[in-house]
């Protein structure tokens, strides 16, 4: 269903700026978009994309995405955008990654996961709204979430993020929640207020936002309806 929905934004447009997000939930979404790309046969030379987010010190993102998004579905590399994990200058290449979506007109269509402690993007729990591109230091939860990625290297303690006032300026956001372990964080997203310890209920307050849930993430909500 979400690569559909991406797809069709791709197709219908004559140049779309796509936010996207890493991580397992996706991973469908980006396999069938790939799928999708070679059936229709459809020429991606008007899409630019622009990640959430990368580890300092690292380029596991890097490699994920041309691994499971670029290589496969063939969006041109120099149209592809990735904080730079090794930057020397850390702050620098924040203010040059927001420039980088300023000059393309801003993200039309920013893919986001939730994390278990409501985390979109690497803003973690009391990151403040208004939020641009920024270091941030990752919490326990999310180490221990995605630990999975790093067997070969030191997992970086540290990452590069989108801010969430940069995520609010999108013109649409599509959010992806699956398993059992991100019912809490969706079931805030509903029914909570809104909360600087729980990052993504700021999406109440954005006037374009679809969620596409599994059975399990929406569960907490099932249980109340």
């Amino acid at each position: 269903m979400a690569a559909e929905y991406v797809f069709s934004k791709i197709k219908n447009a004559d140049r779309v700026v796509l936010g996207l997000a890493t991580g397992r939930t996706p991973l469908g979404m980006y396999r069938h978009l790939s799928k999708y790309s070679k059936e229709y046969k459809l020429s991606l030379s008007h899409v630019h994309t622009v990640n959430l987010d990368e580890y300092v010190g690292s380029k596991a993102y890097h490699a994920y995405m041309h691994q499971n998004v670029f290589d496969p579905i063939g969006i041109p590399n120099h149209q592809t955008h990735i904080p730079d994990g090794y930057a020397v200058d850390l702050e620098k290449e924040c203010m040059r990654y927001e420039a980088v979506i300023q000059q393309l007109g801003g993200i039309d269509l920013q893919v986001l996961g939730i994390g278990e402690n409501g985390h979109i993007g690497f803003n973690e729990p009391g990151t403040d709204f208004s939020s641009r591109t920024h270091v941030v230091e990752l919490t326990e939860s999310t180490l221990s979430a995605n630990a999975k990625y790093f067997t070969r290297e030191k997992q970086p303690r540290k990452a590069i993020t989108m801010g969430i006032g940069t995520i609010l300026e999108s013109k649409e956001i599509l959010l992806l929640a699956a398993g059992l372990k991100k019912a809490h964080a969706v079931r805030e997203l509903f029914k909570g207020s809104l909360n600087e310890n729980i990052p993504a209920t700021v999406l109440n307050h954005h006037p374009n936002v679809t969620v596409i849930a599994d059975r399990g993430a929406r569960s907490l909500l099932e249980e109340e309806s």
